[in-house]
């Protein structure tokens, strides 16, 4: 009897042994097992970020020109060309000089590289009209169309620059020997002159048009349909703070008087008020805000 308890005490003690063992073994593999699927999570998160970090963005040899204001120089764009070329968004390859009788003195050539080439023009006679310099921007177009091969551009104008292209435009929009303009960017442009009508909501203005119209205005009202449809339109304006609706310069209904005009037209039109005290007038082409509006509308970065 002795001798069969204490076979039956060694049993029950294996039997306990064994289970604490089996009860570690449950432990590793749980423990294991979590552990496998955090590296494996952190291996896919790890994956996903190299795949967004090594995105792309397709560039293209279209010229995209830049238009400086009135009484603008070489340093009006100066500043976002070498910002947009050293984030790496696109490269200054040409200088168009334009002088008043609407002869091109270039500096440079474009490469033909599929590198978003950036064409920097400059008028000598810098404070000259708007209908001079739409034909000096048909002179530009037409060199690059002639000495470059381009076929299709696209256009950035500050101030007056976009005035003038505007109206170059809805001269010229229609001529297949020219260009095409693919996009559209104005910065502070006053479409509207300076008018400024705090009466009549900004809301109310994209909707339906500026309700006081300036004879710059009603141009465009005439030449609206020599404007391409295929052109893609973005206005963008400065605002100082919430008591001024301006960029200091020119009105905000001013800089998108067009939105509507151009909407009807049947044109794609994006806007954008870029606010605070980087938004003045002669500070929107330094505002690496505006840079990147830019960079994302023309080159879709």
């Amino acid at each position: 009897m002795e001798r069969k308890r204490r076979m039956t005490n060694q049993i029950k003690n294996v039997c306990k042994h064994a289970a604490t063992a089996a009860l570690v073994l449950i432990s590793l593999f749980a423990i294991s097992g979590c552990q496998t699927t955090k590296t494996n999570t952190t291996a896919v998160s790890d994956k996903e970020k190299t795949v967004e970090s090594s995105k792309v963005i397709e560039k293209t040899t279209i010229p995209t020109l830049f238009f400086h204001g009135y009484s603008g120089t070489e340093n009006s764009f100066k500043g976002m060309l070498q910002r947009l070329e050293k984030n790496q968004k696109a490269v200054k390859e040409l200088v168009l000089i334009v002088g008043a009788d609407g002869q091109i003195q270039a500096e440079g050539d474009l490469s033909g590289k599929a590198d978003n080439p950036m064409v920097q023009v400059l008028f000598e006679d810098n404070k000259n009209n708007e209908w001079n310099q739409a034909e000096w921007i048909k002179s530009c177009l037409l060199y690059l169309k002639e000495n470059e091969g381009i076929d299709k551009v696209n256009i950035v104008g500050h101030s007056m620059g976009g005035v003038s292209a505007l109206r170059y435009l809805g001269t010229y929009g229609q001529d297949t020997s020219l260009p095409q303009v693919q996009t559209f960017t104005a910065i502070g442009a006053p479409f509207n002159d300076f008018v400024d009508d705090s009466g009549q909501s900004l809301t109310e203005e994209l909707a339906k048009g500026p309700a006081v119209v300036s004879s710059r205005y009603q141009d465009y009202q005439q030449m609206i349909g020599n404007m391409p449809t295929t052109t893609r339109f973005f206005l963008i304006a400065g605002q100082l703070d919430e008591a001024d609706l301006s960029d200091g310069t020119v009105p905000l209904n001013s800089a998108l008087a067009v939105y509507a005009l151009l909407k009807q037209h049947g044109n794609e039109v994006e806007e954008k008020i870029v606010k605070g005290e980087n938004a003045a007038h002669s500070m929107l082409h330094e505002n690496q805000e505006v840079d990147q509006l830019v960079s994302r509308f023309v080159w879709n970065e």
